[in-house]
Parts: C-alpha cells; sequence; structure tokens
C-alpha cells in the first residue's frame, strides 16, 4: 500500500469513525432514556441502566455500520476533493479506477470490523446486557447448580436448569396443569434452545401423561414447546432473526427444514446479513462518484444530508422487502439481495460515468 493509498484510506476511516461516534452518543441517550421506567425496579438503579446501554453499543454500531459508512465516505472523500487534493490526485495521472480501489481496501477493513461486531461482540454483549438487567429486576430469582428458576406461564409451570450456552439451558421440566389445577403431564428435556417467536426447540424430550388411573410414557423426541416465557424469560429473551450470528441462524434452518417447517424469516435473516456486510464496499464506492462530481465544492453539512438521505433509503427498503418475504411469500434469498444489488447497480453505473 502506498502513501498516496494510507492516506485516502485513513481519510475514509477517520470519517466513518468521526460519523459513528456520533450516532452512538445519540444511541447511547436514546437506550439510556428509554430505561428510566426500569430503574428502581428490584437492585435496578442508575448504573445498572449505564451498565446495560453500554453493552448494547456493539450491537448498535454493527446495525449502523453501513449507514456510517455511506456517510463518512461522503465525508472523507468531500473533504479531499473541497481542499482540492483529490484534484492533485487526479492531475498526477492517478484514475479513478484507482481510487475506487483504495476506497475498496478501506471498505475491506471496515467490512472485518462489521463480521467482529456482528459475530463476536455484538450478540453475546447484548444477551450479557439483557440477563444483568433482568438478574438486577429480579434479584429473588436465580440460575445455578441447584433447581434452577421456577416460572409459570398459565397452565405451565416451568423449570430451567443452568444456562450452558449463549441461547442454550441445561434442561427443562414442564409441568401442565388443567384449569381445576390438576396435573395433566411432565415432561423432560434435555436442553432448552430458545427460538424465535415464543418457542423453545425441547431435545430429547419424554413425557407422562395422566389420564384417570393410568399414565401414558412417550419415548425421547424434539419438540416445540410455544410459552410467552420466552418473550422475556429472566432477561434471557428470545432474539429477533436479525439479530443471531450467521451460526446460530444456519442451525436453525438446518432445523427447520429438516423438521418441513418454513424457514424463510431465517433465511432471509441469514442472506441479510451477508449482502448487507457485502453493501458496505458499495457504501464507500457511492461516494466518489459525487465526491468528484456535484458535491466537489459542497460543504460537510451537505454531503451529511446526502449521506443520511441514502442511508435512510437503504434501511426503509431493507425494512419493506423483509415485510414483504414474510408476508407474500417471496423468494428469501432474491430479496435479501434486492437492496444490496440496486445498492452496487446505482454505485458502479454512476462510478462508470465519472471522468
Amino acid at each position: 500500500m502506498s502513501v498516496l493509498d494510507r492516506y485516502i484510506v485513513r481519510s475514509i476511516i477517520g470519517a466513518v469513525l468521526l460519523v459513528m461516534m456520533v450516532f452512538m452518543i445519540l444511541g447511547a441517550l436514546w437506550v439510556l432514556i428509554d430505561q428510566q421506567d426500569d430503574i428502581g425496579i428490584g437492585h435496578y438503579t442508575v448504573w445498572s441502566a449505564l451498565w446495560y446501554t453500554l453493552l448494547n453499543l456493539p450491537q448498535q454500531a454493527y446495525e449502523l455500520l453501513p449507514i456510517t459508512v455511506l456517510m463518512g465516505a461522503l465525508i472523507g472523500l468531500g473533504s479531499l476533493a473541497r481542499g482540492s487534493e483529490l484534484t492533485v490526485i487526479r492531475s498526477t495521472g492517478v484514475s479513478v479506477s484507482r481510487i475506487a480501489g483504495t476506497t475498496l481496501m478501506a471498505a475491506a477493513l471496515l467490512i472485518g470490523a462489521e463480521v467482529v461486531l456482528g459475530e463476536f461482540l455484538g450478540p453475546p454483549l447484548q444477551q450479557a446486557a439483557r440477563e444483568q438487567k433482568a438478574f438486577s429486576k429480579l434479584s429473588n430469582v436465580s440460575f445455578g447448580t441447584g433447581s434452577g428458576a421456577w416460572v409459570r406461564d398459565g397452565d405451565l409451570i416451568l423449570n430451567v436448569a443452568g444456562q450452558s450456552g449463549e441461547r442454550q439451558f441445561g434442561g427443562m421440566l414442564i409441568f401442565e396443569l388443567s384449569p381445576q389445577h390438576q396435573l395433566l403431564a411432565l415432561g423432560r428435556a434435555r436442553r432448552a434452545t430458545a427460538g424465535a417467536d415464543r418457542k423453545w426447540l425441547l431435545t430429547d424430550y419424554v413425557e407422562s401423561r395422566f389420564s384417570d388411573d393410568t399414565v401414558s410414557s412417550s419415548p425421547p423426541t424434539q419438540r416445540i414447546l410455544e410459552s410467552n416465557v420466552t418473550a422475556g424469560f429472566l432477561g434471557l429473551a428470545v432474539q429477533d432473526p436479525d439479530q443471531l450470528t450467521i451460526g446460530a441462524l444456519w442451525r436453525l434452518i438446518r432445523y427447520y427444514q429438516s423438521n418441513a417447517l418454513d424457514a424463510r424469516e431465517y433465511v432471509f435473516a441469514l442472506w441479510s446479513r451477508i449482502a448487507r456486510t457485502v453493501a458496505i464496499a458499495f457504501c464507500a464506492l457511492l461516494a466518489i462518484p459525487f465526491a468528484l462530481g456535484p458535491l466537489r465544492s459542497a460543504g460537510a453539512g451537505t454531503r451529511m444530508a446526502l449521506g443520511i438521505m441514502l442511508g435512510i433509503g437503504f434501511f426503509l427498503l431493507q425494512r419493506l422487502i423483509e415485510s414483504s418475504t414474510v408476508v407474500f411469500a417471496l423468494n428469501p434469498v432474491l430479496l435479501a439481495w434486492l437492496p444490496t444489488a440496486l445498492l452496487a447497480a446505482v454505485a458502479l453505473g454512476l462510478l462508470a460515468r465519472t471522468r
């Protein structure tokens, strides 16, 4: 990497970090304000709310990185163009394709940061934040090696053993009661995994069902348990598909497909994560035509406004397509890549016309 390449990459990444810092401050304030209603419940204090806010920042950074890359690249390259530095660079014989290649170097570093945030930092820290909040609010309930945690959900009484993974628990006991509070069935699962849509996947589930004077037993099998507990069970809330890691999504897709269940929501979430990461490269490339064209002499405010409009448009298109996937039963893979494909077409088209 030459001195020129390092200078351009440093300008882009520096601007992206600046924009990200502004978004993180605003996002942290928003989350902290949202926690005010929970402060004072149990042992959940202001410091607990502040810690909860800080633990959620990596996930926010992951979700906002494509937009901040677009805005940061517009500001970084735009500042070089406004100071005539890009003009000097072009006059020395550096082509637009060379500048695009250098911009992709910066995008590659940012894509690496996106992968680290989305796969290793964001989800586990967000989960830790929810656990910390739940245990602070419900200090009289705990997970341990003893009896675990007891929760009632309608006619079900659940006993969940210690947590063995990000979304997995050592086991679950299920007591099913009648409206007259008589025991109808007793079930036990060796492992319980929290899924989406208020569902638990119970592995090696065996059940004894009581009827009059008889008891019938079932062999070990898998069961999908629907329970309201999963929406916020002691802070171990079930995450939305777009907040799961690629590995977790892949395991859920394989399970749903092997059991002939509808996995479109998870397939869309998987490919949407991949497509959104790839979109970072095209977000960075999209800044080049504007920096060398209409925004060459524009101020930072104009470039910021343009970046916000383009970023919001990309975000809204993703959300619209996500709803269409579920409602209209459309191909989730094609729809997941559609926003990125449109962004790539616009970026490459404008780049090809840049002189």
